[in-house]
């Protein structure tokens, strides 16, 4: 066997020890990753617990690696600190344990049956520098992974909470809504601390928002709350406005209705018989008494009704002017048509003239039938589409 010179041996001890101390420090850096440091302290669950198991026997490999190697080199420099100039025989053996596996890793006992007569009764596996610092950089990517997709989720979650929390905190009355958030905040941070990777980010970010958007309605709810009890008269003469308005949006809305259904072939609309009625008189039973916790939110909820009642008024009045938007359109688009059959000279076309009696004809019937209606138009285009090709 060829045995390294001496300057050979110190070059290697010199590199060795660099490479070393590298993963001295990476392993340093990775034993403080926020991933670990989370799954060390919560007891990983589900998907997690599943795909930490062989993480953590790679782990638990590349640090009884890392102190193979240290003790290979401790050895190899222990023989070399003790002369100046080392003997043939420390040559060989630094030589071995720089370049060969001569450390003993297990001994595995071979079954009889697979023995030879004069063969060994036990397999020993040796490992050496070079292989095993191979197999340490093999599995550190994979581990260094696992790691920062763990801390990725988490900290996607505590980032996203913190405003939410923060807020909860700045709420401080105790309301069922207050108190379901804050358990719902705790499920999430519970599960991001336990099984984040079953966590995919959308569904992170989809759940964080509801909560934000929860947790911001409450809190605009309670800031009315203070408010109304701090000017109780104002507040409800704020809340008879409102119903007002309601009010006056509601005869909009069943007039519109009203026309629609006049003009329009249709279904029965929406109707909202005087929604102000109920509104009204709880408004009354309200203004009877004076302002407490329990007349504020009473008050609160009833300017959610109205809130309610006016996007569904709104709803209603959008539906029955989109019909009455859209014989509109179909009368504009049939009044343009006519303009460019006359401006082609198909004006007084019998064909042409045929189909633009039948859609006039519709469009003024009462109550109109759209679908015929925009048959009908798209028929006059058409042929007078066809007019036009023959022409050229």
């Amino acid at each position: 066997m060829y045995a390294l010179t001496v300057a050979e041996i110190d070059t290697e001890l010199a590199s060795r020890g660099r490479e070393i101390d590298a993963v001295t420090a990476t392993l340093l850096e990775l034993d403080k990753h926020p991933g670990l440091t989370l799954l060390r302290g919560f007891p990983p669950a589900g998907t997690t617990a599943r795909r930490w198991t062989p993480v953590r026997q790679q782990l638990d490999l590349m640090w009884e690696d890392f102190g193979r190697v240290q003790t290979i080199l401790e050895e190899a420099r222990a023989i070399r600190a003790r002369r100046h100039r080392p003997t043939d025989t420390e040559r060989a053996e630094l030589t071995r344990l720089l370049r060969e596996r001569p450390h003993e890793v297990s001994r595995t006992p071979i079954p009889l049956a697979q023995r030879t007569l004069t063969g060994p009764g036990e397999q020993v596996l040796f490992v050496g520098i070079a292989d095993t610092l191979d197999r340490m950089r093999h599995t550190f990517p994979a581990i260094a992974e696992f790691l920062d997709s763990v801390d990725a989720v988490n900290t996607r979650v505590l980032t996203g909470l913190a405003p939410v929390q923060a807020e909860l905190d700045r709420c401080g009355g105790v309301t069922a809504e207050l108190t379901d958030i804050a358990a719902a905040v705790a499920e999430l941070l519970a599960r991001s601390g336990t099984d984040p990777l079953s966590l995919r980010p959308a569904e992170v970010d989809e759940r964080i928002t509801a909560l934000a958007e929860r947790t911001r309605r409450e809190a605009a709810g309670l800031a009315e709350l203070r408010a109304m009890t701090a000017d109780w008269p104002a507040a409800l003469a704020e809340t008879r406005a409102r119903i007002e308005a309601l009010r006056t949006a509601a005869a909009q809305a069943a007039r519109i209705c009203a026309e629609a259904e006049e003009r329009i072939l249709t279904a029965a609309l929406p109707r909202h018989p005087d929604p102000t009625v109920t509104p009204t008189a709880d408004l009354n039973a309200l203004a009877a008494g004076p302002a407490t916790a329990v007349t504020a939110a009473g008050l609160l909820e009833l300017r959610r009704r109205v809130e309610a009642a006016t996007r569904a008024v709104a709803a209603a009045e959008q539906l029955a002017q989109g019909l009455l938007d859209r014989h509109s359109e179909l009368h504009g688009r049939l009044t343009a048509y006519q303009a460019k059959a006359a401006r082609l000279g198909f004006g007084e076309d019998r064909d042409v003239l045929s189909t633009h009696r039948i859609a006039t004809g519709l469009l003024a019937r009462r109550p109109c039938d759209l679908a015929a209606v925009t048959r009908a138009v798209a028929d006059y285009q058409q042929i007078i589409a066809e007019k036009s090709g023959r022409q050229g």
